[in-house]
């Protein structure tokens, strides 16, 4: 063969490569297997969560400080950010396969001859070796199947911050009640101990009976257990924290601020069809899917002829310096044709499993629809009872005040009993805890809403 002919070759191969067809199934996104509207879907006006980034969601500048600093050190994120370099890669060399792959050949040889002399072959030249003409697509759909591999890593770092966003607001906001809590209890211990120093002084000179002097012993020790509770908690907040920012907690960052005065924005649910395929975890699903549809193209493929390309193009002398004369250049070509004919079922296996496969992945995506619509679903709940709880918890609060304050009047004025007394400051302390509490579990359902809703992985437009 000539050069002429070379190039008259070369256009076919192209065309045989660009003609190729892919055995992939038509991929159709799977319909979602749940309701078409929220259960307590509200219909608040504003912007959706997956359009929200975390900045404007979050007003407090310390909280806004501690999830940035999440972001930069959490190892999570990090494991998440090097999946995706590596999912790039893989994709890269997947992508690389179908094109074909040139070295430079240069080698040089002496055989033994008759006569006891020798002969010298010196070669250079560019090679093609095994290139696969992908006419049946068993390449590109290995291609295809890793670029939705590597799309699902990247939508998998979404989800990993949404969840840390999330998780270091909810752990900075028991900090917050903690802090409420060991103050309201600090202040109780301190009243409970004046009650008991009193208690004792009027136990011993007489005036008042082993039972009310026993009764506010019990209730200044439940306040230290209170408080050695609070200690402990706040301390594992804080470790959690510490855990989530990937450094300990700088002073300055560990609040000074009430659960009433943390405010989070309303959010529209908008409809199930639209919002949950938002979500960073269930597009990670369908990408999985994705590449469970494409590896069934190439498992299709394997039934088919693989046609494969061995090539070089280059001088061939018995002198180093006749190399490059004329008439010393040449080509080849090997085009190679590779039918299955009998395998013991191999192939046929491998269809099986890659079929098995991509139902797996349709189970784990509407597991994955189901799921974040529960989460929703809950969180709307929360959304449309927990004000009314909240608010009859302030009724409660005011009542047991009230109360209070009625029970030392008629303990002063010798009408009611000390226990009667002791009774009604337990009720308040009791009321006040669970004020706090239910505030911190609105505020934190507001949040758990808005990781549900698919927020916290956007940036904002700079």
């Amino acid at each position: 063969m000539n050069g002429r002919a070379l190039f008259r070759f070369a256009p076919l191969a192209a065309a045989l490569w660009l003609a190729g067809c892919s055995m992939m199934p038509v991929y159709e996104r799977p319909a979602a297997p749940v309701a078409g509207n929220w259960p307590y879907a509200s219909a608040p006006s504003g912007t959706q969560a997956a359009d929200l980034d975390w900045q404007n969601f979050f007003a407090d500048a310390r909280l806004k400080q501690l999830i940035a600093t999440a972001l930069r050190n959490n190892r999570d994120l990090r494991v998440a950010v090097l999946n995706i370099e590596q999912a790039r890669a893989q994709y890269d060399i997947r992508k690389a396969d179908r094109f074909p792959t040139f070295n430079a050949a240069v080698a040089g040889s002496r055989t033994p001859a008759a006569g006891g002399a020798t002969t010298s072959t010196y070669t250079v030249g560019l090679v093609v070796t095994a290139w696969e003409i992908d006419f049946f697509g068993r390449v590109a759909s290995l291609s295809e199947a890793a670029l939705a591999q590597y799309l699902g890593t990247e939508e998998g770092r979404k989800a990993a911050q949404i969840s840390l966003v999330s998780t270091v607001a909810t752990t900075w906001l028991s900090l917050v009640a903690d802090e409420e809590l060991l103050a309201l209890t600090r202040q109780t211990l301190a009243t409970r101990e004046d009650s008991l120093r009193l208690t004792k002084l009027r136990f011993d000179n007489g005036v008042a009976s082993e039972l009310d002097f026993r009764q506010a012993q019990s209730l200044f020790e439940g306040a230290r257990v209170a408080f050695a509770q609070q200690q402990r908690q706040r301390a594992q907040d804080l470790n959690s924290l510490a855990l989530l920012l990937g450094e300990p907690v700088p002073a300055d960052l560990q609040v000074a601020v009430s659960t009433e005065s943390v405010s989070l924005p309303d959010l529209p649910a908008g409809t199930p069809s639209e919002v949950l395929v938002r979500r960073p975890d269930v597009r990670q699903a369908e990408q999985q899917l994705i590449a469970a549809n494409a590896n069934i193209g190439a498992a299709r493929a394997a039934f088919f002829p693989r046609i494969s390309l061995t090539a070089g193009v280059g001088t061939a002398s018995s002198h180093l310096s006749d190399l490059f004369k004329g008439g010393s250049w040449g080509w080849t070509a090997a085009p190679q044709l590779l039918l299955p004919i009998f395998d013991a079922g191999r192939n046929a296996a491998g269809l099986r499993s890659a079929n098995v496969q991509r139902d797996i992945a349709i189970a784990q995506y509407e597991k994955a629809i189901q799921s974040a619509f529960r989460e929703v679903a809950d969180a709307l709940a929360g959304r449309a009872t927990l004000g009314e709880q909240l608010q009859a918890q302030r009724n409660v609060v005011e009542a047991e005040s009230v109360r209070f304050r009625l029970s030392e009047l008629r303990y002063t004025n010798g009408v009611a009993s000390y226990l009667d007394l002791l009774d009604a400051q337990r009720s308040l302390f009791t009321a006040r805890q669970a004020l706090i509490q239910t505030r911190l579990a609105q505020l934190q359902n507001q949040v758990l809403l808005y990781r549900a809703l698919g927020g916290g992985w956007s940036e904002p437009a700079r």
